[in-house]
């Protein structure tokens, strides 16, 4: 997707008989709702089927369009929920939509099982793709041609973006404000939906819960968690970070991945990056001193994790992302201390 963060930006919510309410209303949440007045950009929502007749969903619900496929060609960002079932192919005006809309260049997100309404549009051919971790076997099955990914929350692959279930929609949904609009704007979102507002692509959608309700090292987890938060512009290695959660290094990382899905270095690679997007888009610091206190160390460094993670560089990020704000000195971390690994 172009970024802009001047220009309302058009979104398809793409309503077919058998999508699930749930990813409707992450969809009309994240998108739907008025938030100029917290600095969050405009958006052009619309809900599009092939005919203005109301979508029945699974209790009861409906949704009603205010566009007819005819209006699709305008949109920038075409979302799909997931299914209720999913193997009964969606209507075939849809399934043509959806591929004259990827010949033109938009982009296309699936949530849950919306990847089987993209398989069956066969734009998913020979690309990485992932559902809800429960339907992987079932999209292997029916689509063998799909390269269906294991385990991540979202994937992207030619314009095409799929997620797994339920809330790795919302995380993909955050992440593709982010992309657009900026860390900010999805932060805000995020705030407003009392969600996480970031969870890298990345993570593993499995993630192991303790057995007993009180567990001491989720605790001692969650504590290094937020003192890392905090110390982000200090050296963060994971034996310090093991020895304060009072564990060897190898139980802690064994430990650290069971309760979030990710390593420790990931996990710090991800809150860094961040961080510095958070410094970029709202200060006007030096490039040194954002790399500084986002934990990098150097600003040779943090540009080579931006390119790596966000296909950007940090100057050409703030070139697209900063605010009015910028130029005001807002802290990470404690504010004192050398950058970390």
């Amino acid at each position: 997707m172009t970024r802009s963060t001047t220009q309302t930006h058009r979104i398809a919510l793409l309503a077919f008989p058998g999508v699930r309410a749930f990813d409707v209303s992450v969809i009309t949440e994240v998108w739907g709702v008025d938030r100029t007045d917290r600095g969050v950009p405009a958006f052009d929502l619309r809900r599009v089927a092939a005919d203005p007749a109301p979508v029945a969903m699974r209790g009861g619900l409906a949704v009603t369009p205010d566009r007819t496929l005819a209006w699709l060609p305008r949109a920038e960002l075409i979302v799909v929920p997931g299914l209720d079932d999913h193997v009964t192919p969606a209507p075939e005006p849809v399934l043509e939509a959806l591929r004259r809309a990827h010949a033109r260049g938009a982009t296309i997100a699936a949530l849950c099982g919306g990847a089987f309404t993209l398989a069956q549009a066969g734009l998913l051919d020979g690309r990485r793709a992932l559902t809800h971790w429960n339907l992987i076997d079932l999209l292997r099955e029916r689509h063998p041609a799909v390269r269906v990914e294991p385990d991540a929350l979202f994937v992207e692959d030619g314009n095409l973006w799929t997620s797994a279930g339920t809330a790795a929609g919302i995380d993909l949904c955050l992440h593709l404000v982010r992309t657009v609009h900026g860390a900010e704007a999805a932060a805000s979102i995020a705030r407003s939906m009392v969600t996480a507002p970031f969870r890298a692509g990345t993570q593993a959608q499995f993630i192991e819960q303790p057995a007993a309700p009180a567990d001491p090292d989720a605790d001692a987890l969650a504590a290094v968690r937020e003192y890392a938060l905090g110390h982000l512009d200090e050296p963060l290695t994971v034996p310090a970070l093991a020895a304060r959660a009072g564990m060897s290094p190898r139980s802690f990382a064994r430990h650290f991945v069971a309760a979030t899905g990710t390593t420790p270095v990931r996990w710090l690679l991800d809150q860094r990056l961040a961080a510095a997007q958070r410094l970029l888009e709202r200060t006007g610091l030096a490039m040194p001193e954002v790399a500084r206190r986002a934990g990098f160390g150097s600003e040779v460094t943090m540009r080579q994790h931006f390119a790596a993670r966000l296909a950007t560089s940090p100057r050409a990020y703030r070139t697209s992302f900063a605010g009015e704000g910028a130029g005001v000195d807002v802290g990470v971390g404690s504010g004192g201390g050398r950058g970390g690994a």
